[in-house]
């Protein structure tokens, strides 16, 4: 089996490119084949990416805090295009103003996301998440500290 196509993008008007390049590196590294779309991307672009690709995940990256408004039926329109089990990740800076970490989990859970990750997470348990969640468990040979 040859290496698993993932989509990596930032959404909305959100420009964080910092960000989006190192998380590219990381996962890169880690032996993905990422399909990086960059800034300023929308739910259209991340769905016509893996469609084209193939991709087996879409990694959602948000920073300005809008996540949640840009991120709305996202798994709705990847069912719609046939991406009915594509694995959905989204990380980062997602909702305006202080809330509990878990109260912004759940609601993307519920909107679809199989996983979501809090500002300043370790990348490193991304990538161990994707490795499981595709089924290539422990294969990277490359872990950031």
């Amino acid at each position: 089996m040859g290496k698993k196509t993932i989509i990596l993008g930032v959404i909305g008007a959100d420009c964080h490119a910092v960000g989006n390049k190192i998380l590219d590196f990381i996962f890169s590294s880690a032996g993905f084949d990422v399909i990086n779309i960059g800034v300023l991307s929308t739910q259209e672009d991340f769905i016509n990416a893996a469609i084209e690709t193939d991709a087996q995940a879409i990694l959602v990256s948000s920073l300005y805090g809008h996540g949640e408004i840009d991120c709305r039926g996202f798994r709705e329109k990847c069912q719609e295009t046939g991406l009915d089990n594509i694995i959905l990740y989204v990380g980062g800076n997602l909702v305006v103003g202080k809330h509990e970490w878990t109260d912004v989990e759940k609601k993307f859970l519920q909107m679809g996301f199989n996983r979501v990750y809090p500002p300043g997470c370790n990348a490193n348990d991304a990538v161990k998440d994707l490795e499981h969640d595709l089924l290539i468990r422990g294969k990277s040979k490359w872990r950031v500290i």
